[in-house]
């Protein structure tokens, strides 16, 4: 892993201490967090750019004894960081790590145990955490942290991680709501909670209290036991005026954890993956020349080459087809398929269900290693309880060691544990397209479930029936249709809008699918891993906008709710005095002729360009940006033509 430091200084900084009062700032001085210990509590405000977004909350923890009341702030030591690293991948190529930092001794006014409050103020949000710095022994019953928000404050509620959203008043919620959580404040702007470093604790969602109004509280899912010194996870609080600033600033959460400890990285390596559905050797043979053609750089073998998987007597170090999935128990030579795959330099990856990771996975991993596997897709993960959040993250450490990437499937939701160990590649934890959701979950995907990180959304192409899906209601008892509910160009565009170093394509299809349709090609162009992301506009549920970049390459993806709209696309980010051409896709009419009715057109366009747009409902537009490098007299420049 590459890193380059230009500049770590660590310093003592001005504080106000006055009355027990603490006054902090970040380094741009747009977030100005107030601690004090006024009636013998600790309680905590945020004010960003001048405008209170939270109100007067409480802090406190239960670890053995109290940490509510009684309390009293100490000793405060104060330091400053400002780095720069650069990731193994990610969205970005370069990480800007600046904050101001706190250490606040907490004191009981009546005992001899010692709390110490870590806080840190970057430009892109507050963090701060409970460590315990002695040596007793813990249990962790409660976590008393609360959010007081404005009045007219709303949040983006969703129960569980694949569940759809609701936007919902701070008042009578249905349950816990997962994370992050995203609110709109009533005169405008929006804040969002997060947490980060989630390794070795529970699960802890949010709720509303019953007794203090606008008021969020924490929900943990269990007990928390271990030896000091000790830190919980980090709570995060990003504030923005536009919905999109939050998503372009979730690096944070990457900073809040320790870099990498991987040594050498080089055989992680992010691409495109394709499902392999027959489970049979001719199936996999064929998959891995469809995904030469087609520019994938893994194939997927899933759940049942190995047995029935919630059965606990399959053995997953065998390759015993599951008579449900493949009745010819035979069928598959996995041993045939891998080699095959490296002759063509394919990857294969493999399914395997918690229920045998849990019994096996020191037994698999140097067998799968054997195999010339790459990678590891954890399925149906238990991730709430301490013991089970810490087997999760163990079980990734024990894949590094061995040089296997992994995909986390289920309700695993990231916080940041992909710098520490960047073989932990992509995790599912949204209600991606096995799920055949609307356009408009979609465009709330990126300012709610993307802010925690990279999802793998399962990105479908060919939208068909499947009778195994075709019922009234899902595992959490939510509707949903059998087909895909959006354009083919929106599909397209998914593949620029959401990340994923791993990204499942052409989810439920197979290479017979496919009839080489022209619009495919921004599928066997697009990346994985980026230099830059910019989101260029966006409404959370109404539309979103991404652009990023590769080298010198842009790939742009718009995506629309449910109702059509005219969206122009700004190219003022290009760099000025370059032209470049511009593939475009977008749903076509009836003159197409092909099966997807995709419009691909090309246009020379430059950083004066504004792109016009009318999206169908439930539809999109991809585009690919490249350099001219050498002028092309048939290439039009673009001229506000409606695309």
């Amino acid at each position: 892993m590459k890193k380059l430091f230009v500049g770590v200084l660590w310093v003592a900084l001005s504080l106000s201490v006055q009355g027990k009062e603490v006054n902090m700032t970040s380094p741009d001085g747009k977030y100005q967090f107030t601690l004090s210990d006024s009636g013998g509590q600790l309680h905590y405000s945020l004010t960003w750019n001048g405008k209170q977004t939270v109100k007067p909350s409480l802090l406190g923890i239960n670890a053995n004894v109290e940490w509510r009341d009684g309390v009293e702030i100490g000793t405060v030591d104060s330091s400053r960081k400002d780095t720069i690293w650069h990731p193994v991948y990610g969205e970005r190529s370069e990480i800007k790590d600046c904050y101001n930092a706190w250490k606040i001794l907490v004191n009981r006014q009546n005992g001899r145990d010692e709390l110490i409050l870590d806080i840190r103020a970057y430009d892109e949000g507050i963090a701060f955490r409970y460590h315990f710095p002695g040596g007793q022994y813990l249990k962790i019953t409660d976590e008393y942290t609360e959010y007081t928000m404005p009045e007219g404050t709303k949040a983006y509620f969703t129960p569980k991680a694949q569940t759809p959203y609701s936007y919902l008043p701070l008042e009578n919620w249905p349950g816990e709501s997962d994370r992050p959580l995203l609110l709109t404040l009533a005169g405008g702007g929006y804040v969002c909670l997060a947490e980060a470093q989630v390794v070795d604790y529970v699960r802890t969602k949010f709720n509303v209290s019953s007794t203090k109004k606008n008021t969020i509280i924490s929900a943990m899912y269990g007990p928390v036991e271990d030896i000091a010194p000790y830190s919980t996870p980090w709570r995060v609080i990003m504030c923005a005026d536009k919905p999109g600033e939050i998503l372009e600033h979730n690096d944070i959460l990457l900073n809040l954890n320790p870099p990498c400890r991987i040594k050498d990285t080089s055989w992680i390596k992010p691409g495109k993956v394709m499902r392999e559905v027959t489970l049979t050797t001719e199936g996999g043979k064929a998959l891995v020349d469809f995904a030469v053609k087609r520019n994938l750089q893994y194939i997927h073998f899933d759940a049942g080459w190995y047995g029935f998987e919630y059965d606990k007597a399959s053995d997953a170090t065998t390759v015993t087809l599951d008579p449900r999935r493949n009745p010819k128990i035979d069928a598959l030579n996995l041993k045939e398929v891998v080699a095959y795959a490296k002759q063509h330099g394919i990857g294969v990856m493999l399914y395997v269900n918690q229920r045998a990771l849990q019994q096996q996975l020191d037994e698999i991993l140097p067998l799968y290693k054997s195999w010339g596997i790459s990678g590891i897709k954890f399925g149906f993960v238990q991730v709430g309880s301490q013991v089970w959040t810490k087997w999760m993250h163990e079980a990734v450490k024990k894949c590094a060691d061995y040089g296997l990437m992994v995909d986390i499937h289920d309700e695993y939701r990231p916080t940041g544990f992909s710098r520490t160990y960047p073989n932990l590649m992509t995790q599912e934890g949204i209600r991606g397209n096995e799920e055949f959701p609307d356009a408009t979950h979609n465009v709330t995907l990126p300012f709610t479930r993307f802010v925690a990180g990279a999802a793998d959304y399962t990105i479908c192409y060919y939208r068909q029936d499947f009778g195994r899906l075709n019922v009234e209601k899902d595992n959490y008892g939510v509707p949903r249709s059998k087909s895909i509910q959006t354009t083919p160009a929106h599909q397209l565009a998914l593949a620029a809008v959401y990340y994923s170093p791993l990204q499942y394509m052409y989810w439920y299809d197979k290479p017979s699918d496919s009839q080489d349709e022209p619009e495919l090609k921004f599928f066997d162009d697009v990346y994985t891993t980026w230099d830059d992301t910019k989101v260029l506009q966006g409404e959370v549920g109404e539309f979103i906008t991404v652009a990023r970049r590769r080298g010198e390459e842009w790939f742009i993806g718009s995506i629309t709710n449910n109702e059509a709209r005219t969206l122009p696309v700004d190219l003022s980010f290009l760099p000025a005095g370059k032209d470049y051409v511009a593939e475009i896709y977008t749903d076509g009419d009836k003159s197409i002729p092909t099966r997807t009715k995709v419009r691909v057109s090309k246009f020379r366009v430059n950083a004066k360009t504004v792109l016009h747009f009318n999206l169908r409902a439930s539809g999109g537009s991809a585009i690919r940006l490249v350099p001219e490098v050498t002028k092309d007299k048939s290439l039009k420049t673009y001229k506000q033509q409606k695309l």
